[in-house]
């Protein structure tokens, strides 16, 4: 470089230590960052451990099924796989809110993607919309006044579902009806979301995981 450039092959060697302190310090604060990120990671990952125990998995999911559950759901909304575990796990303290054998059976789940289009569509954190949602399901005849409160509209049709199935023992019917009404009312929000923050928040993501 010197033989070619000359005089600026010259300043650049001289940059040279600096240069390499800066790419040090970019290294440390990676380090530190990285480190940081998994700590939360692990405690978020026990905390779903700890309430699968408590709860005696009655929403019928594992640890592995909450990980990778999040982690699909990160990739379709840009928002980190984390903060969508802590919404799940306090939606497993819910007891009813659970997956079940045969096809649209898996409420958990939707649920899990339904408090994320409601976190994205009303700017609140995803906790925030899973103690609203969870406590919906878990009782879905007090739970849809609560929802009233917050603006989603039940018609009266609607509501006598829900109080009929509740009262045959169908609550798992009764929470399709409060789903179904949900996605109507905030369904793709998460996703518009993720597509509207382009590739650049998708890879902040990737480094984030890496």
């Amino acid at each position: 470089t010197k033989s070619k450039l000359g005089g600026l092959g010259s300043a650049l060697s001289s940059i040279k230590p600096y240069a390499v302190a800066a790419g040090g310090a970019l290294v440390a604060a990676f380090g530190k960052g990285a480190v940081s990120a998994f700590n939360e990671s692990q405690k978020v990952a026990a905390q779903t451990a700890a309430v699968l125990k408590s709860t005696g998995g009655a929403a019928g999911v594992t640890a592995k099924g909450v990980e990778e559950l999040a982690g699909r759901l990160q990739k379709l909304s840009g928002v980190e796989d984390e903060a969508i575990t802590q919404g799940a796990n306090l939606l497993l303290t819910f007891t009813n809110v659970k997956n079940a054998a045969g096809k649209g059976n898996d409420v958990f789940d939707q649920a899990t993607k339904t408090l994320l289009d409601m976190s994205t569509a009303m700017g609140t954190e995803p906790k925030a919309a899973a103690i609203q949602l969870g406590k919906a399901l878990n009782d879905p005849v007090k739970g849809i006044t609560a929802l009233t409160r917050v603006g989603v509209t039940f018609t009266e049709e609607q509501k006598k579902q829900i109080e009929s199935m509740v009262a045959a023992g169908d609550t798992m019917g009764a929470q399709k009806i409060i789903l179904g009404e949900l996605n109507k009312e905030f369904g793709g929000s998460a996703k518009a979301m993720g597509d509207a923050q382009g590739p650049g928040q998708r890879l902040s993501l990737q480094m984030g995981e890496l």
